[in-house]
């Protein structure tokens, strides 16, 4: 596994990002599980999902789950490396998160000619994305997986926003404004690459050759079922190791299932204008990114983007996320 140390920030992003190809009704999408298993009848209704929005469904042999990991190391890290080298697929749609991919990391082989191709997940598919766009600087798309947001349905609970998802993978001109449907924590206007995903993930990076260099990002930071002393300890780790240093402003999910441990306790969202609120930036928190209970919006990584910060909050997208 060769990475450049410096990461492609250093080397002159602007130069090397790269695009995949953007999706039509005639793209092909296949399923693929990094992380941990899924229940079969998500995966075949998110399957399904995917069928009714015109795009086909390439076929896929489920993996046999090894404990908490959806297969073996190897079953796993070949499924990705496979689906990305081959010609008929065009997207990789990840089943679920949970964990595992940051396993996928070590030893995987990806040549320097590879190009690159939309992958869709969110979740504990920000440790691949990171790593994606560390090494070769390629495009991400946080969004809804098989049995994570697409098979609950479109405009649903604990589904997906259909706008958002096929502008951000179908668009190959102009840019587009998502309305984040949060609030603002600290208001004004900021432009920077997006970047980041599930907090705990961002987090993990720290130390790896994959660390996310955060300077001159709108830095996306979002989770569930954590604690407020635990993001406060995440967002304190990330203070300290000098990631907020250079982020031109920041976009907060809404942390859901994430109740105050004890009566009088701080909630996140106090924790977050807490640490946050100090840095002088724009920041919108309780954006539908992520985990979240309503649709959840597709928001792509590495493009430039400014953050509106104003009431619900909105993100201008500058750029499209993919070419023709």
């Amino acid at each position: 596994m060769s990475i450049r140390p410096s990461g492609v920030q250093a080397r002159g992003i602007e130069a090397e990002v790269r695009k995949p190809r953007a999706l039509n009704v005639r793209s092909v999408l296949m399923p693929f599980a990094p992380a941990s298993p899924a229940e079969f009848r998500k995966v075949v209704a998110g399957a399904e999902e995917l069928r009714r929005l015109g795009f086909l469904v390439a076929d896929a042999s489920p993996l046999p789950p090894e404990g908490y990991f959806a297969g073996t190391l190897s079953g796993r890290r070949n499924e990705f490396a496979e689906g990305l080298g081959r010609d008929d697929v065009d997207a990789l749609v990840a089943v679920r998160g949970g964990y595992g991919s940051n396993y996928l990391l070590d030893d995987l082989e990806i040549g320097p000619g590879q190009k690159p191709k939309v992958i869709l997940g969110y979740s504990d598919l920000t440790s691949l994305q990171t790593y994606l766009w560390r090494r070769f600087a390629w495009i991400g798309f946080y969004g809804p997986m098989l049995a994570a947001g697409l098979e609950a349905g479109e405009g649903a609970g604990k589904g997906y926003d259909k706008d958002s998802l096929l502008v951000a993978v179908g668009k190959m001109d102009g840019g587009w404004t998502l309305n984040l449907r949060g609030e603002t924590l600290s208001s004004g206007e900021a432009q920077g690459r997006i970047l980041g995903g599930c907090l705990t993930l961002v987090e993990t990076t720290l130390g790896t050759p994959w660390e996310l260099d955060t300077r001159g990002s709108i830095l996306l930071l979002e989770d569930r079922g954590m604690k407020p002393w635990q993001v406060d300890r995440a967002l304190m780790h990330l203070r300290q190791a000098g990631k907020f240093e250079g982020v031109q402003a920041i976009v907060l999910g809404e942390f859901p299932e994430c109740n105050e441990p004890a009566i009088g306790s701080e909630t996140v969202r106090e924790v977050c204008a807490r640490i946050l609120g100090a840095l002088g930036m724009p920041i919108v928190y309780g954006a539908a990114v992520g985990h979240t209970p309503r649709p959840m919006l597709t928001v792509p990584l590495g493009v430039k983007a400014r953050l509106k910060a104003a009431g619900e909050g909105k993100l201008e997208i500058l750029e499209p996320a993919v070419i023709p």
